[in-house]
């Protein structure tokens, strides 16, 4: 199985050698390669490249697999990206340019969803048993913060809604 690499292993004239990129869309595509045997290249020329993977679309290019997000970055902007790919939208199989973000791990981690165990409905908030109380928490930088205990759960999740605009601003995810 090929190797996921997070590093700059690939260029921009390999890569674009290799695939085409629709920042409309986010799709790669397989490009006819020389170096490829010929059944390959009629089987996969002109193809969606790639494969979802947990969630994320990746691309194994000369036996090793990219994240088709990084892939993206460098096809548009020349370069790779010099922290993760936060995808907007939360949406990790999306690779359209414009969903593509450069973020450090904690800007990511503020763009994270609600997570599935949710019981109260609300990001950031969850039942006391000790307080008989909503609790609101969330985590930034590294941290996490106890912001209160409330009456109820639409107190608990405004202040968690004020807070992560504060610690995550741009990258602030509500729901």
């Amino acid at each position: 199985m090929a190797e996921l690499r997070l590093d700059d292993s690939l260029t921009l004239e390999q890569l674009r050698a290799a695939l085409d990129y629709d920042p409309g869309t986010g799709i790669f595509t397989w490009k006819h390669r020389l170096e490829c045997p010929p059944h390959w290249n009629g089987r996969w020329v002109g193809k969606p490249a790639g494969v979802v993977d947990k969630g994320y679309r990746v691309v194994t290019i000369n036996y090793v697999r990219y994240q088709a997000s990084r892939l993206a970055w460098l096809f548009v902007y020349g370069e790779w990206p010099e922290n993760l790919i936060d995808h907007v939208n939360s949406d990790t199989d999306d690779n359209r340019i414009t969903n593509l973000r450069d973020a450090t791990f904690s800007q990511n981690g503020g763009n994270m969803r609600t997570p599935h165990r949710n019981t109260s409905g609300f990001k950031g908030v969850s039942w006391s048993e000790r307080r008989k109380k909503w609790a609101a928490q969330i985590g930034a930088r590294g941290r996490y913060y106890n912001l209160g205990s409330f009456n109820t759960a639409e107190e608990a999740y405004d202040a968690y809604c004020k807070a992560a605009a504060r610690l995550h601003g741009e990258f602030a995810r509500f729901r």
